[in-house]
C-alpha cells in the first residue's frame, strides 16, 4: 500500500492520501477567537502542501475553557461565516478537513481567571510549574451533561460550516483522558472506578456525536495510547477502549501519548518501547491494532517518507504527521517527487520535562506563526528565544481574553 493510496473510511468517505497534518495549537484566533486571516493563510499553506487529511487545532467547545488565550471557539453560530472561510482554505486542494474539538479539564492555565473543572479534585503535578493551573472543581452531573451537550454542538456547527468531520480530543491530559485516568479520576460514582465508568464519557459523547450528524460525516477519535505514567492509563487500557469504541461508528482513532505531566506527545516518551526517533507510537499501534475494527492513525515524529511507508506497510492506515509539517508544509508533494529530508528543530534536552516540552512547542509555534505571514521557516531558532517569545505574546493574549470574556458576560 502506497503513501499515496487513498483510504475509504467505515462511513464510505475518502482520504485522497495517508498522509495526514495532525493537530497543532496554533493560538491564532481573532478578537472574537474565531479563525483569524492568520489562520487562514496557515491552512491554505497545508492545503497547497497536499496532505490527504489535514486536523485543525484543538477548537475549544466552551469558551470558559481554553488550553490557552488565543484559541479558537466553536460553540455557536456568530462566526460561522469565518469557520466557512477556513474550510474553504483547507479543503481547497482536495483534502478531507476535520475539527479536532476539545474541552481541557484541569489544563487551563490559571492566568485566564475561570473556574477550572476536572472529574475530581485533583491538581496538576508540574513541580514549580504546578502554580501555573489552579486547583480544579470536581465536576457535578450537571457539569457533565454540559460538557456532552457542548461537544454534540460544537460537532453539528462544525459540519455547517463545511469540515468533513470531526474529530474528538482524549488524549493529552484533557478533559476526557482525564477522565480515563485513574490518576486523575478518583471519582466513586458511575464515572470513576473501573474502566467501563472511567470511559463512560468518551463513550457517550461518541455515540451522541455519531447520532447527531449525517453518516458521512467523520466521527473520529484522539486517544492516548498510554499516558507514560506510573498507575495511569495503560496500553491495556487504550486496548480495552478502543474495543469499546468500535460499535460506536467510530471512522477513524488516532493514537498519540502523554500529558501535559509527562509530555510524551513532544518527544520520545518515558517507556522503552517508544525511544526510536521516529513513529514513537507505532509499537502500541500495532498492539491495538489486534482489536480495532477501525481504521487507526499514529502521530508522533514522522519527519521522512521512508519512516511514514513504513507506518503504512506495518498496516496503520494513516501517518499523521505535525512538526515536520510545520518546517515544510509543502512535504506530501515534495514526497511525490523524492524520499527528501526535512530539516529538525533543535533538540531541547533539558532536565526540566514540563518546560522543555514547552519549549519545543514554542518553537513549533514559532514557525506556525512565520508560515501564517507567509514567510519561510526557522529551523534553527533557539527553543529559549521561541520560550520567551511564546510567553510575552501568551501574556498579551491572556489580557484580551480576560477583557473579552468580562465584555461578553456584560453583554448576555
Amino acid at each position: 500500500m502506497s503513501l499515496f493510496s487513498p483510504l475509504t473510511l467505515p462511513n464510505g468517505s475518502v482520504i485522497p492520501n495517508r498522509i495526514a497534518k495532525a493537530a497543532m495549537e496554533e493560538n491564532m484566533a481573532d478578537a472574537d477567537h474565531a479563525p483569524s486571516d492568520e489562520l487562514l493563510r496557515l491552512y491554505q499553506a497545508w492545503a497547497d502542501g497536499e496532505a490527504g487529511l489535514i486536523i485543525t487545532g484543538n477548537v475549544m467547545i466552551d469558551a470558559r475553557a481554553m488550553t490557552g488565550p488565543g484559541g479558537v471557539v466553536l460553540e455557536d453560530d456568530r462566526h460561522l461565516d469565518r469557520f466557512k472561510a477556513w474550510t474553504q482554505a483547507g479543503r481547497s486542494r482536495g483534502a478531507q478537513m476535520w475539527l479536532q474539538i476539545n474541552h481541557p479539564g484541569r489544563q487551563m492555565p490559571a492566568a485566564l481567571g475561570q473556574t477550572t473543572l476536572a472529574p475530581s479534585a485533583v491538581r496538576l503535578d508540574l513541580g514549580a510549574q504546578s502554580k501555573q493551573f489552579p486547583m480544579p472543581k470536581a465536576m457535578t452531573e450537571t457539569d457533565i451533561a454540559e460538557v456532552e451537550r457542548r461537544f454534540v454542538a460544537t460537532a453539528l456547527l462544525a459540519e455547517r460550516a463545511g469540515f468533513t468531520g470531526v474529530e474528538i480530543h482524549a488524549a493529552h491530559g484533557y478533559l476526557l483522558s482525564q477522565f480515563l485516568s485513574p490518576l486523575a479520576n478518583r471519582r466513586q460514582d458511575r464515572w470513576g472506578g473501573s474502566l467501563e465508568n472511567r470511559a463512560r464519557l468518551l463513550l457517550r459523547v461518541v455515540g451522541a456525536v455519531r447520532a447527531a450528524v449525517a453518516p458521512g460525516f467523520v466521527v473520529a477519535v484522539k486517544l492516548n495510547s498510554a499516558d507514560f505514567q506510573r498507575g495511569g492509563f495503560s496500553a491495556q487500557d487504550a486496548q480495552a477502549v478502543v474495543a469499546m469504541l468500535a460499535p460506536l461508528g467510530v471512522d477513524l482513532v488516532e493514537l498519540s501519548g502523554g500529558s501535559y505531566e509527562a509530555p510524551a506527545m513532544v518527544g520520545p516518551a518515558r517507556d522503552e518501547r517508544t525511544q526510536a526517533r521516529e513513529a514513537y507510537f507505532l509499537e502500541f499501534a500495532r498492539e491495538i491494532g489486534q482489536v480495532a475494527t477501525m481504521p487507526l492513525m499514529v502521530t508522533g515524529g514522522i519527519r521522512r517518507r521512508e519512516i511514514a511507508q513504513q507506518v503504512i506497510d506495518s498496516g496503520v492506515a494513516m501517518a499523521g504527521i505535525a512538526t515536520a509539517l510545520a518546517l515544510e508544509p509543502d512535504l506530501p508533494r515534495s514526497w511525490k517527487r523524492s524520499h527528501a529530508e526535512i530539516p529538525a528543530l533543535k533538540p531541547v534536552a533539558w532536565k526540566n520535562k514540563p518546560l522543555a516540552a514547552a519549549a519545543h512547542m514554542a518553537a513549533v509555534k514559532y514557525q506556525l506563526t512565520r508560515l501564517s505571514r507567509q514567510r519561510r521557516t526557522a529551523p534553527g531558532v533557539s527553543p529559549l528565544w521561541a520560550l520567551v517569545v511564546s510567553q510575552v505574546e501568551a501574556q498579551c493574549r491572556t489580557k484580551r481574553y480576560r477583557r473579552w470574556i468580562v465584555q461578553r458576560r456584560a453583554a448576555a
